[in-house]
């Protein structure tokens, strides 16, 4: 018997889960688990600022891709080859190439899903206009100068007594101006 390794699956973009439950699905049907073992979309978490709002959410680390952990063969090929929405193997031609032990650690397939916080994804950006939500300048609108993403903070720029004044605030005090 083959050992299992992880090999990567391309689909049709906004398909990965689609896939990933009609593997699941032919797996179960075929009692062939003990040949594809798991299915994976990776998922990792970020932060959204929309209006103000803050909210954590899943998003796929790797869109158009489904993750197989499975021994190669000409059974288990053919099934998530044929699976409605794969497009291919990653690979040259249509050999498939399994992931080293090292992508497998980096993609975090070696374990479950961490709650690690990646990027936040803003509706504003340098130079855009944004309206203050709270405190002594609510209602105010600015012109972002600089967002810190580590500090999760932004540095508007606003009028003050005629004159330009910098002001720092969180991403949820401010949100995207809507024309």
């Amino acid at each position: 018997m083959a050992e299992a390794k992880w090999y990567i699956a391309h689909t049709y973009s906004g398909y990965e889960n689609k896939v990933k439950a009609n593997i699941e699905m032919t797996v179960q049907n075929r009692e062939i688990g003990d040949q594809i073992l798991e299915v994976a979309v990776p998922l990792e978490k970020a932060v959204e600022v929309r209006n103000g709002v803050k909210k954590t959410v899943d998003r796929k680390m790797f869109p158009g891709y489904v993750f197989v952990h499975m021994e190669m063969n000409d059974e288990t090929w053919y099934v998530v080859r044929n699976t409605r929405g794969v497009t291919g193997f990653v690979g040259p031609g249509s050999k498939p190439v399994p992931l080293t032990e090292a992508e497998v650690k980096n993609i975090g397939l070696d374990k479950t899903p961490g709650e690690k916080i990646s990027e936040v994804e803003l509706d504003f950006r340098v130079v855009d206009s944004v309206v203050i939500l709270e405190g002594n300048w609510e209602n105010k609108t600015g012109i972002v100068k600089k967002i810190d993403e580590h500090k999760q903070t932004v540095i508007i720029s606003i009028e003050m007594f005629g004159r330009e004044t910098p002001v720092e605030l969180s991403f949820t005090a401010v949100k995207a101006e809507k024309y």
